[in-house]
C-alpha cells in the first residue's frame, strides 16, 4: 500500500520532531547560501537577466571545476544556480561529487536521493539510501526516504523488514556506539506504516509502548512524539475526546520550539470536522423542513379522508 501525499510519514511529522523532510529544496542542505536565489529578486530583474546571470555563474564554477575538479565551492555553486533554474537532472552530476567527496557527510547523500526519487530514478535513489544506511544504520532519514520509497513501490514487507532488522540490530549497535540508532524514532516509523495498512490495533499498541519508554526515559517531560501519534490514530478512528486529551498532553510535553507546528497539526486534523458541519448545517435545516413539510401534507391528507361526524 502506497503511503497518501498528506501522511504523516511523508511530512515527517512524527519522526522529525514536526519538521518536514521528503523533497527538501536542494539550497536548505548547503546552508542557506542561495536563499532561493536572493541575489536575483524578481522585482529587479527580467527573468531572461536573471537566467543569464545565472548560466555565466554556472560557467564561472565550470571553468573552476576544469582547474580543480574536487573544488566543493564551485560544486555547491553549480548546484545552488541549477536549482535557481528549476534545472534539478542538472544537480545531480554534481551532487554525486560532492557526497562522494564527503562519505561522511550523510545530507549530501541523503539530498542525492532525493533527487534521484524526484527524478523517477527509483533503484538509484535506493542504491544511495542502502549506501548511507550501510555507514549508519540508525540513519532516520535515509530510513525514513527508503520506506517511503519500497512503500511507494507496494513493498510495504519490504519496509517493515527493514524497520524490524534495524531494531533488532539497535541494542547492539548502541553499546558499540551509544546513540546511533534512535530506537523511538524508529518505532514510530514502524508505528505509521501500520497506520498506512490501516493496522490500527498494531498502531496503537506499538504507541503505547513508547509513550511508556518515553516516561521512564524522561518523566517529567517525555517524548511528545508518541503522544502525538496515538492522538493522531485516535482522532482519524473518530474518538475526539480521547485525541483532544493526547493532543493537550503532548503540547504540554513539547519544547517550546515544536508546540506551533503541534497547534498547526492539530488544527488540521480537527478543522475539517467545523467546516464540514457548518456546510451540512443548512441541509439539515432544509431536510427537516422538508421532513417536517411531509408530515404536515400526511396530516393534511388523512384529515381529508375521515369523514365528519354529523
Amino acid at each position: 500500500m502506497a503511503f497518501k501525499k498528506d501522511s504523516w510519514l511523508v511530512r515527517g511529522v512524527l519522526i522529525l520532531a514536526v519538521a518536514a523532510f521528503v523533497a527538501v529544496p536542494l539550497i536548505f542542505v548547503f546552508n542557506g547560501r542561495s536563499q532561493s536565489s536572493s541575489n536575483y529578486p524578481a522585482n529587479a530583474q527580467q527573468p531572461s537577466e536573471q537566467t543569464e546571470k545565472l548560466q555565466c555563474e554556472i560557467d564561472g564554477y565550470t571553468a573552476v571545476l576544469n582547474r580543480e575538479p574536487n573544488n566543493q565551492t564551485a560544486l555547491i555553486g553549480i548546484i545552488e544556480a541549477k536549482v535557481a533554474l528549476n534545472d534539478l537532472e542538472g544537480t545531480v552530476e554534481p551532487l554525486e561529487k560532492l557526497a562522494a567527496l564527503n562519505p561522511d557527510v550523510a545530507e549530501y547523500s541523503i539530498v542525492l536521493a532525493q533527487t534521484k526519487q524526484q527524478l523517477q530514478d527509483l533503484e538509484g535513489a535506493a542504491q544511495v539510501y542502502r549506501r548511507v544506511l550501510t555507514q549508519s544504520p540508525g540513519n532516520i532519514k535515509a530510513l525514513e526516504g527508503l520506506v517511503y520509497l519500497l512503500a511507494s513501490q507496494q513493498r510495504t514487507e519490504a519496509a517493515v523488514g527493514l524497520l524490524r532488522d534495524t531494531l533488532a540490530t539497535a541494542e547492539q549497535s548502541n553499546e558499540v556506539n551509544p546513540g546511533s540508532i534512535d530506537e523511538l524514532s524508529v518505532k514510530l516509523l514502524l508505528g505509521q506504516v501500520d497506520v498506512e495498512q490501516k493496522n490500527y490495533d498494531e498502531a496503537l499498541k506499538l504507541y503505547d509502548e513508547t509513550i511508556a519508554e518515553a516516561a521512564a526515559v524522561s518523566p517529567t517531560q517525555p517524548d511528545f512524539r508518541p503522544t502525538l501519534a496515538k492522538a493522531l490514530v485516535l482522532k482519524e478512528q473518530g474518538d475526539d475526546a480521547g485525541a483532544q486529551a493526547l493532543f493537550d498532553q503532548a503540547l504540554a510535553f513539547a519544547p517550546t520550539q515544536y508546540k506551533d507546528n503541534i497547534r498547526q497539526l492539530i488544527a488540521e486534523n480537527t478543522a475539517p470536522e467545523a467546516a464540514d458541519a457548518e456546510t451540512e448545517t443548512p441541509e439539515a435545516a432544509a431536510e427537516g423542513a422538508d421532513a417536517e413539510g411531509a408530515d404536515v401534507e400526511g396530516a393534511d391528507a388523512e384529515s381529508a379522508d375521515t369523514p365528519v361526524a354529523p
